[in-house]
Parts: C-alpha cells; sequence; structure tokens
C-alpha cells in the first residue's frame, strides 16, 4: 500500500499564510521521513483560508526540502493557461528532479466564479478544449511539436513526469481513459459514485505515449488519533470547516475544535455533517488502517492520498504519523 498526502496549506486559527505555507514544508519533510510516497499541493485562488495559490512554484520549494518523496500538484487548473508553458515549467521541474514530480491537473476554477475572470484577461476559460489541452500538454511534456511549428518545451531530457488528471466525477474518469492519463479520484470532495468513475477509468482505458496500463488513486479526508474520542474531537473543526464552507460563508482560518463543539448545529447542519463523513476517516490507529484498506479495496487501487486538516498543527503531524506507524512505514 501507497500512501501519499495532499496539502492545502491550510490557514490554523492564529496563523498567518506565512505560517501555513511554512507548515506545509515541515510537512513534506516529516512525511518524507515518514516513508509517504507522495506529496501534493493544491491551487486555491482568492481564498483566505488556504495559502496554496501557485502549487507549480511550491512544488519546487518542497521537492528542493525533501530527499525521496514524490512532489507534485494537485493540481494545476490547466484551462486557465498555456499547455506549453505548462510543459515548460514542469520540464524545468522535471530536469532539477529527475522521476520525483507528478503533475495533477483538473478543470475546475479553484475559487468563487470571477476566479475565472481574473485569470483570464476578463474572460471564462472554454473548458470544452481540456482534452485537446492535455492532450497538446503530453506531447510537449514528451519532446514533440504537436502543432508542426519547430517548437518545443525545454529542456528536454530522456524522463517526463507523469500527468494526473483529477476528477469528482464519472466524466473526468473518461477523459483520463481515453487519452491514457493516470487518475485520481478526490472522494475529499464527492463521497459518492468514485468506485463507478473508477471502474470506468480502468475498463476504457487507451495506452498512450506516457503509460500503457491504468493507474489510479483515490484522496480522502483523515484524522487520526490515540483514541478515536480524540480523533472525534479534532475533526469536529474540519466538520464546521465544510459546512460553512457549503453555507458559503468566507473564512480567514479553520476553526478550532472547542469553536466547533460549541456551535449551535440546527437539525439540518447536524444531518449536513454526517453526510460530509462520506468524506472522511476518522479514529484511532488500527480503525484507521481499516478503513483506508477497504477504500483501496473498494476503489481497487493501492495509493491512497490523505488529506488531514487539525488543529494545532502538532495534530497533523502525529495524525500522518501514527498511520504511517499502523501501516509499519519506515520512522
Amino acid at each position: 500500500m501507497k500512501l501519499s498526502v495532499l496539502d492545502q496549506s491550510p490557514i490554523l486559527h492564529g496563523m498567518t499564510p506565512h505560517d501555513a505555507l511554512k507548515q506545509t514544508t515541515e510537512l513534506a519533510k516529516w512525511t518524507d521521513q515518514l516513508g509517504y510516497y507522495r506529496f501534493w499541493v493544491s491551487e486555491h485562488h482568492s481564498t483566505e483560508s488556504l495559502a496554496g495559490s501557485a502549487p507549480e512554484v511550491l512544488a519546487a520549494h518542497l521537492a528542493s526540502q525533501t530527499e525521496t518523496i514524490r512532489v507534485g500538484t494537485g493540481g494545476v487548473l490547466l484551462p486557465h493557461y498555456s499547455s506549453y508553458k505548462v510543459a515548460e515549467a514542469f520540464r524545468v521541474l522535471e530536469t532539477l528532479y529527475p522521476n520525483r514530480i507528478d503533475l495533477g491537473v483538473g478543470r475546475a476554477p479553484g475559487g468563487m466564479p470571477n476566479v475565472n475572470l481574473a485569470l483570464n484577461r476578463g474572460e471564462v476559460p472554454k473548458i470544452e478544449g481540456y482534452p485537446a489541452q492535455v492532450e497538446e500538454l503530453m506531447a510537449y511534456l514528451h519532446g514533440q511539436d504537436p502543432h508542426g511549428m519547430d517548437i518545443y518545451a525545454t529542456p528536454k531530457g530522456e524522463t517526463a513526469p507523469p500527468i494526473w488528471m483529477l476528477g469528482s466525477s464519472g466524466t473526468s474518469a473518461r477523459l483520463a481513459a481515453d487519452l491514457g492519463t493516470s487518475y485520481s479520484f478526490a472522494h475529499f470532495i464527492n463521497g459518492h459514485g468514485g468506485v463507478r468513475a473508477m471502474e470506468r477509468y480502468q475498463d476504457y482505458f487507451s495506452p498512450s505515449m506516457q503509460q500503457s496500463e491504468p493507474k489510479g488513486n483515490v484522496s480522502v479526508f483523515v484524522i487520526c488519533a490515540e483514541t478515536d474520542e480524540e480523533a472525534e474531537y479534532l475533526a469536529s473543526s474540519l466538520d464546521l470547516a465544510l459546512l460553512k464552507i457549503e453555507q458559503g460563508g468566507r473564512r480567514t482560518h479553520f476553526p478550532e475544535p472547542d469553536e466547533a463543539i460549541r456551535y449551535p448545529y440546527s437539525i439540518y447542519e447536524q444531518e449536513r455533517v454526517q453526510e460530509n463523513r462520506q468524506r472522511m476517516i476518522v479514529g484511532n490507529p488500527e480503525k484507521v488502517k481499516e478503513q483506508i484498506e477497504k477504500l483501496a479495496s473498494f476503489y481497487q487501487v493501492d495509493d491512497i492520498i490523505i488529506n488531514t486538516i487539525a488543529t494545532p498543527f502538532e495534530k497533523r503531524m502525529q495524525s500522518y504519523e501514527l498511520i504511517a506507524r499502523a501501516f509499519n512505514h519506515h520512522v
């Protein structure tokens, strides 16, 4: 079983964006020592509670601070950008850190609707061009000239970072299969339909210049502590944060557990919290290990990406350590 990390650089209570990015760096170093396989960072725009807006920049920094863990983007929101420019950025990363870089791509806006306008010179990006963009990106990454213009993505090299298509629906799964990319399902965003999406990807996969066989993983929120009681206490802050995000509230930080426990949930809000638990694994190390293995079995994958948001930061670090120990990873 490969254990991996998705970090969104959350700004915890009482912390600044600078603190959040420092914590991301500490977490990358720590999970590298713990034997985790990948460390992906996300792209969010104009979001006050998440500091990660430029994952390709952050990935470069994290790769320089770690030894063996694969570093990547979860992901670059491709419709906002030129495939050629993205290819060159990741050819530089691959040249600096051969066989350690992953290029996760997605087509979401990455923030409120106006983000689309700000990133695209006042226009809404045309996502119907996304499949062609991914094909173009793969060609450039592998040293090709897709438009016959005698233009190549430099620096050239013998290795290329794999493209991982990120998704939370069957549509992205079929597209990843058709284009021959790897596929990552965001269970932490959508707790339903993922198993069918992964089956669709595996059933329809077509070989590409990147890979000959399907390769998938799944990302999920996980809160692990020494006891179920402590894990539930820590998870209460994520429960409240997800609820407030759904309600369209703007927050400058993730709440502390004590704030979440004092919150006067309505009956409807309590139901939403329970529904959102479909996106989370919460418990002691033995319970979490069992649930992660069950999730991997459902999805038929051997790579689980863990996204842990807990306050204080030390509890995030401990959660990843407890999971690594449960799976007998080196510490």
